[in-house]
This record gives C-alpha cells, sequence and structure tokens, in this order.
C-alpha cells in the first residue's frame, strides 16, 4: 500500500486556499468546497491549468516577436522622426556612463520575458510527460518565474517616464510606439500564465512512481 510519507494533501484530502491560504479539508461528496474563511471555491487542482497555460504561453509568445521588432519610442524634431526598437534603445544606451542602465534595459525587456517563456514551455512539457526528475528543482524554477515576473514592467516603465519628461514641443516630443503594446502584452500573459500553472502537478507523478503498492 502507499507510503504515508509520500502521501499529499490530495490524497488526504486536505484543500490550501488560493486566496487566504487556509488548509480546509474536501466536503464529502461532489458538492463544491467552499474556504470558510474567504468563501473562496476550492479545488484539489487548478481546472485545466495546462490547457491555459499553453494558451497564455502561446499567445505571449506570438507577442513576443512584434514587441521586439516594432518602436517602442518615436523620437519627433522639427527636421526629423526617428522610431526605436528595444535592441536600438539599448544600443543607444551603451556607452561609458550609461552602459549599466542598457544592461538592465536588455535583461528586463529581452532575455527575462524569453527565459519565462522558456521555463513556463519546460515545466508544462515535463508536467505532461509525467517526468519524476527534478521536482524540487523545478519548483524552485516557478518560484522564480513567479516572482520576477512583476519587474518585468521595467521597459514600459521607462518609456512612459521618457515620453512624460521629454515635451518640448515644438523643439522635441516623445511618444511611445505600437512595440508597448505588444511588450505589455507578453508581460501581462507571462503573468497571468505563471498564475494559471498548478506547481503540484510537479510532484503528482513522483507521488504516483514512490506510491505504487510493493
Amino acid at each position: 500500500m502507499m507510503s504515508a510519507a509520500w502521501r499529499s494533501a490530495a490524497h488526504l484530502g486536505l484543500l490550501s486556499c488560493e486566496g487566504c491560504g487556509l488548509l480546509s479539508r474536501a466536503a464529502e461528496g461532489a458538492g463544491e468546497t467552499h474556504c470558510p474563511r474567504c468563501d473562496a471555491k476550492l479545488h484539489l487542482r487548478k481546472p485545466n491549468s495546462i490547457q491555459r497555460t499553453w494558451a497564455f504561453v502561446i499567445a505571449a509568445a506570438i507577442c513576443y516577436i512584434p514587441a521586439n521588432l516594432l518602436p517602442v519610442m518615436t523620437t519627433i524634431t522639427p527636421f526629423s522622426k526617428s522610431e526605436d526598437t528595444i535592441m536600438e534603445g539599448v544600443v543607444l544606451l551603451w556607452s561609458p556612463s550609461s552602459w549599466p542602465l542598457s544592461v538592465v534595459v536588455f535583461i528586463a525587456s529581452v532575455t527575462i520575458p524569453l527565459a519565462k517563456l522558456l521555463a513556463l514551455s519546460y515545466l508544462l512539457t515535463t508536467v505532461q510527460r509525467g517526468s519524476i526528475k527534478s521536482t524540487r528543482e523545478r519548483t524552485r524554477l516557478y518560484r522564480i518565474v513567479e516572482f520576477v515576473g512583476r519587474w518585468s514592467m521595467l521597459d514600459v516603465f521607462v518609456d512612459t517616464f521618457v515620453v512624460a519628461l521629454v515635451q518640448l514641443q515644438p523643439l522635441m516630443s516623445v511618444e511611445p510606439g505600437p512595440g508597448v503594446v505588444f511588450f505589455a502584452a507578453v508581460v501581462v500573459l507571462t503573468m497571468i500564465a505563471a498564475d494559471s500553472f498548478d506547481p503540484r502537478l510537479i510532484w503528482d507523478q513522483d507521488e504516483v512512481n514512490h506510491g505504487q503498492p510493493s
């Protein structure tokens, strides 16, 4: 029979509220269980977690392409009009005095969104394949993805700040480009994808493997 050391909260009929964190026991029968503290609906696992997460990841990956190809900022002067993409902005910022800002923008605007997409795809693929390897490492990876999501709006913040600051019409004005919309969509979609993914799925197959009758 299954060892008690490998029995999950789901097997014990315990559910954790996503709203307030209270641990509750599932209602008997087919009825829905609600948190006794905040009345939120409780689930053993997030419904359709894998399907919904894949949908958000694919949508974010599609938006990631125009976010990097379209201009995120347009500078207008009486003599010229300049449109800069994220990478062009990184190149323009690269100088002996401002290269740290260039590195920060590159990491926050290019590397982190791509890394989040790859990490979520890896987690989804391993869960669907029923992998039991590196469960702790995959759980830590999910926590990192969830944590860095809130800092991914740096590029949008920088563009908004510059647009608000540099308004010297008719000499110069700065306007946000269409790439900002797609970049913001990537950030929001990856944050929703991370929230839709249920990290408990990582451990389910591990429990099944170690809980086989001996």
